[in-house]
């Protein structure tokens, strides 16, 4: 079986701090090849892939900003696009773009909708409604408009965690900065819980973060680590008592919440979008409505087992799973 998994061109695959969809390209990319899939990646030209790699650029477009973003996705779909021939199956990680080909080509095109960013983008999935094949990373994620072959929840190496029964007395708080991912709300569970925050991750709104964040960080309670990469993922995760997830948004999927209870660490969750999927409410963490009874709960923590977390997420939410499912999906494709 010869598959082309495609990522976006935004950061390198597997990302060095942030990029989510590259994350996921990456994890099935390497799943497949142990499987003796044939796979070539489609990415960025520092990417990292035991499988084999095509590149129409060295580095991605947020790693790179003398690049056009639109001019780099046009190339590198376009590059696959022209080879899709060479290729029993491509699997599309990088939005709705590439479905515009896939009227034009004889190879099935498999496509992880890793979010909406908008509604606006949604008739492009509805034109190819009947000749793609669309996978969610969660039921909550589904729109009710299009046909979709399964939900594949996003995995992770399991190698790249490490339980953790001794936690420390912090807090976390990693993933971007943004009102979306509700960093001033974690801030305010914090300080109305008397408890000691960490925060990680990228600034991608800097108004956000010098309005509602910067304000609060006095490096003794509120302290900004910056943006973490995988070691200090680790530790970051392993050693926090709880998980900060006050999202402000109907979140697909969940990477950092999955990353914690892989370490063992539950999560306190704002209960919205994918979050009853991944958070056992009581028993991998609480799924809350509102700051103060994301502070209620942070007393309750010691009922939390930290073992539960770490089985709930490897059953899961691991990598081997993750390929697993994708496998049945090729071949269930294939015919």
């Amino acid at each position: 079986m010869k598959v082309a998994v495609l990522a976006p061109v935004a950061w390198r695959t597997p990302p060095r701090h942030y990029g989510p969809w590259e994350q996921v390209a990456s994890n099935i990319a390497e799943g497949m090849v142990k499987r003796g899939v044939d796979v070539t990646l489609f990415a960025t030209g520092d990417s990292i892939t035991s499988g084999k790699l095509q590149s129409v650029c060295e580095q991605g477009y947020e790693e790179d900003r003398t690049q056009d973003a639109k001019v780099l996705e046009c190339l590198h779909i376009s590059n696959l696009m022209e080879q899709a021939s060479d290729f029993d199956l491509i699997h599309n990680n990088f939005d709705f773009l590439p479905l515009t080909y896939s009227g034009l080509i004889n190879t099935p095109v498999i496509t992880t909708i890793h979010g909406f960013s908008s509604p606006k983008i949604v008739p492009v999935y509805k034109k190819y409604n009947d000749r793609g094949y669309y996978v969610s990373i969660s039921n909550a994620d589904r729109n009710p408009e299009l046909n979709y072959l399964a939900t594949v929840y996003n995995g992770l190496n399991t190698d790249d965690f490490e339980f953790n029964a001794e936690p420390e007395d912090y807090l976390l708080y990693f993933g971007r900065i943004h009102h979306d991912k509700g960093a001033a709300e974690a801030i305010e569970i914090a300080k109305k819980a008397k408890r000691k925050l960490l925060i990680a991750g990228i600034v991608q709104d800097a108004n956000y973060y010098r309005e509602r964040v910067e304000p609060f960080i006095d490096n003794e309670q509120v302290i900004y680590v910056g943006h973490a990469g995988p070691e200090k993922r680790k530790e970051l995760l392993g050693k926090a008592a709880a998980l900060l997830h006050p999202i402000n948004f109907n979140e697909p999927f969940g990477m950092s919440v999955a990353e914690a209870m892989l370490c063992g660490t539950p999560v306190i969750a704002f209960n919205r979008g994918s979050m009853p999927e991944l958070i056992k409410h009581q028993e991998t963490g609480y799924l809350v409505k509102t700051v103060d009874e994301a502070v209620d709960h942070i007393n309750q923590l010691s009922l939390i087992d930290r073992k539960a977390c770490y089985n709930w997420a490897a059953a899961n939410f691991s990598l081997d799973k993750m390929v697993d499912d994708y496998y049945k999906l090729y071949q269930q494709i294939l015919g």
